[in-house]
């Protein structure tokens, strides 16, 4: 029997965000590029920029997913609210590799190492309005979850992330737990 975890939602700011990425707002035509811009790895391939059409995401998962070679960004392409699971990024990478923590590492099918998320350190955000969230390399994420039968989204990649660039860790198998975003906050 699966353990449920419900997930208190946090609004998506660029304070709350920060440890997985950035909350994207819109800013004035002709301001200069700076840090309320998203910095953006897209240098290791063909970038996608695309409206992705998803249907009956229901609040609950059980799976998350990271990208180990590209930022992802995503955001409502009507402005309606939606959710999103995220952990921070586990990815090891240089002197990590070398400090002991192999032994509890996992090697994606990609090539690189990881640790698995733990189900303490997932959060659920909120996302609302007419922003986006721009997923640090490797963030794990969970979503887009929403209430209504289906929403559009912007989102950039890389041409070929779901191929080459897709690791995901399976919470009920691996943990026995599914997380529901709490909706009575």
């Amino acid at each position: 029997m699966a353990k449920t975890i419900k997930l208190k939602p946090i609004d998506a700011t660029p304070v709350s965000f920060a440890e997985f990425g950035q909350v994207i707002s819109a800013s004035a035509d002709g301001q200069e590029f700076g840090l309320q811009d998203a910095q953006l790895e897209l240098h290791r391939g063909t970038p996608r920029f695309y409206i992705m059409h998803l249907e009956d995401r229901k609040l609950k998962f059980s799976k998350i997913t990271h990208h180990a070679s590209v930022t992802q960004c995503l955001g409502s392409a009507s402005g309606e609210e939606w959710y999103l699971g995220v952990a921070k990024s586990s990815i090891l990478e240089g002197a990590e590799l070398n400090d002991g923590i192999l032994k509890t590492s996992v090697q994606s099918k990609c090539g690189h190492n990881y640790v698995p998320p733990h189900p303490d350190d997932v959060y659920m955000f909120r996302v609302t309005g007419t922003k986006f969230l721009k997923l640090n390399r490797g963030t794990w994420h969970a979503g887009p979850l929403f209430k209504s039968k289906t929403m559009d989204f912007y989102n950039l990649e890389l041409s070929d992330t779901n191929i080459v660039d897709h690791t995901t860790h399976d919470f009920l198998k691996n943990d026995g737990v599914v997380f529901l975003v709490e909706e009575d906050y």
